[in-house]
């Protein structure tokens, strides 16, 4: 069913087909790209800085697309630069709660806050940067949303967080499209 996660700078999009973010597992599974290690190039993250911008080496600030060396499956920036939002409901005991055969898992969201956010960012610490590190959003990151009531989308006080998209081959039926967006969508 995953066609494509792409990062909007490089893949065009193609009208008329579905887009939505990544779970959680679909999203650690492009970034470990068929490794098993804490990082898609090893265990040892002294190698960090050919692979991402983290605190360590990005002055502070997020940096274009593509200047740090791809995963094996040619996907930039997987880890550091922007975190990046997923599909999930942050649930902290969420992994403690499956097994081995769950097959694309996913915690629908039911409430606003906390959703997941993977990959880490330009402010993270190495370790927060693995394939399995996850992070909780909050409602500090849109505190000088300007809007009434305040946008779900805007994060005036999140530079720190971006996303990619993935198509889906076919569209989902109404009933799948609800679970995605709720059954009030645009």
């Amino acid at each position: 069913m995953l066609v494509l996660i792409a990062t909007l700078l490089y893949q065009p999009l193609r009208f008329g087909a579905f887009y939505r973010l990544p779970t959680e597992a679909e999203w650690e599974y492009a970034a470990r790209a068929g490794t098993n290690t804490a990082y898609y190039f090893g265990d040892n993250n002294k190698e960090l800085d050919k692979y991402a911008w983290y605190y360590a080496n990005s002055n502070g600030t997020y940096h274009k697309v593509g200047q740090k060396e791809p995963n094996p499956w040619g996907l930039y920036d997987m880890y550091g630069n922007v975190a990046e939002w997923t599909l999930d409901q942050y649930l902290p005991k969420a992994y403690q709660n499956r097994n081995s055969i769950t097959k694309n898992p996913i915690e629908f969201p039911i409430e606003e806050y906390p959703r997941s956010v993977r990959g880490g960012s330009y402010l993270d610490d190495n370790q927060d940067l693995r394939s399995a590190s996850r992070m909780a959003s909050t409602e500090n990151w849109k505190m000088r949303d300007p809007q009434f009531p305040k946008s779900k989308w805007w994060n005036t006080d999140a530079p720190f967080v971006g996303f990619r998209i993935v198509r889906i081959e076919d569209i989902p039926s109404k009933n799948e499209l609800d679970k995605y967006w709720g059954e009030e969508r645009p």
